[in-house]
């Protein structure tokens, strides 16, 4: 994210606002609070920030909620901080348009690296044609994967699962979003197909399949893609 960049934080806990105000500012940030959702709807329209980091528990609104009125008109990157870990809630709040999740406490290293990928994602560019993530690299526009300079096959179903993780590189994807964007809604709940053809993919590109340091399952939520 360029120096200087707006962030708003919505949470109704003035320490939680001010440790990350503190740690924002500290790293070139500007930084704008809310307390509600109705607040940080109003503020997001008002500033239009360049990202927003979103509590889910709001005395008004629900966070989900006051992430689908941001998302009928604004493709802002969001990240949702949140003491509510379960794997349905990750879902329910990627599934809604937000760009990550991190629940509490969390690092503020990671919360720092989460904001950078977040905006990498949202800025304006061409497509990316070449591809890299440690021994993994990718030519886009010629359809050519390599492993350590070693070309590798892969079937038409593998290559588009490892598209759409490029595509969205560093964020999570649920379940339901790949078998949707792979194999169509109607496939929605075949889970199994992913156990499959990940553990395929896996088995090509990973150093060590049962240790994947490139392609990252988020347990009971979805895969995420690492660039290394």
């Amino acid at each position: 994210m360029a120096e200087g960049a707006q962030i708003l934080i919505v949470d109704d806990e003035p320490q939680i606002r001010r440790f990350l105000r503190i740690s924002l500012e500290a790293n070139g940030y500007r930084i704008h609070e809310a307390a509600t959702g109705h607040d940080a709807i109003l503020k997001s329209a008002q500033l239009r920030p360049d990202l927003i980091i979103l509590d889910m528990g709001l005395p008004d609104l629900d966070g989900l909620e006051v992430l689908r009125h941001l998302r009928e008109w604004t493709k802002t990157p969001v990240i949702i901080l949140s003491v509510r870990d379960s794997d349905q809630d990750k879902v329910d709040a990627l599934d809604a348009g937000a760009d990550d999740y991190l629940t509490k406490p969390f690092s503020t290293d990671e919360l720092m690296a989460r904001i950078r990928t977040a905006q990498r994602h949202a800025q304006p560019q061409q497509d990316e044609i070449i591809f890299t993530s440690g021994r993994l690299k990718v030519d886009l526009s010629r359809r050519v994967v390599t492993v350590d300079g070693e070309p590798i096959k892969l079937t038409r179903t593998e290559y588009a699962l490892l598209r759409l993780l490029i595509q969205h590189a560093g964020r999570v994807l649920t379940h339901q979003q790949i078998l949707r964007e792979v194999w169509g809604p109607e496939y929605v709940h075949e889970t199994h197909y992913l156990r499959v053809y990940f553990a395929q993919l896996r088995q090509k590109i990973e150093e060590n399949p049962a240790l994947p340091e490139i392609i990252i399952t988020e347990p009971g939520v979805g895969y995420r893609l690492v660039r290394l």
